[in-house]
């Protein structure tokens, strides 16, 4: 159940399944990569932008630097836990809690994104995987915004959204097959 305070979102509905045959094309990276002071030199420096990874959502918190919206799932490499309390500045402005299975982009998770980035933004919480939470801030965000995504092990991708990046999430989304889940899939 959520917090007190926290919105949830339904996971009834659509979603976007990845087929094998994509997997290789989602794991090109779309931007520069950039980690330790570089990244922070560079994070510090945007102006409009949202992240998408626990680690880079709470290095720009650390900076005192906030997205306009933050993913996460309170996991990092899908296993070693991040203290709740590390997302509470950007939670303040607003959460919304989803429900996204592995492999997934639902519907959910996109219309969350959507209503943040509309209102003022805040922290998506994910049960779930947060990591084509990606393809909704490029879709989401206007041009001239910065989505930030952790790569683990390798540090961070800075991809600027313009039409040509909202052209390839489109086509990316389109690629992925469509499903219908219920809630608790």
């Amino acid at each position: 159940m959520p917090r007190a305070g926290t919105r949830s979102a339904s996971s009834d509905g659509r979603a976007w399944a990845v087929p094998e045959s994509l997997r290789p094309t989602l794991a090109e990276r779309y931007g520069p990569v950039y980690a330790g002071a570089e990244a922070d030199r560079r994070l510090r420096a945007l102006g409009l932008f949202a992240t998408c990874g626990d680690q880079v959502t709470r290095r720009a918190i650390e900076l005192e630097h906030l997205p306009l919206v933050g993913i996460v799932d309170y996991k990092t490499r899908r296993s070693e836990p991040v203290p709740s309390g590390a997302f509470e500045p950007l939670a303040r402005r607003r959460r919304v809690r989803v429900r996204n299975p592995a492999g997934l982009l639902t519907e959910a998770l996109r219309v969350a994104v959507k209503e943040l980035v509309r209102s003022g933004g805040g922290l998506v919480e994910v049960d779930g995987e947060e990591d084509l939470g990606s393809l909704a801030l490029v879709e989401s965000l206007p041009a001239g915004a910065t989505v930030i995504y952790g790569i683990p092990g390798e540090g961070a991708s800075f991809v600027r959204v313009d039409a040509i990046s909202k052209e390839h999430v489109r086509h990316l989304i389109g690629q992925m097959e469509p499903r219908r889940i219920a809630r608790g899939d």
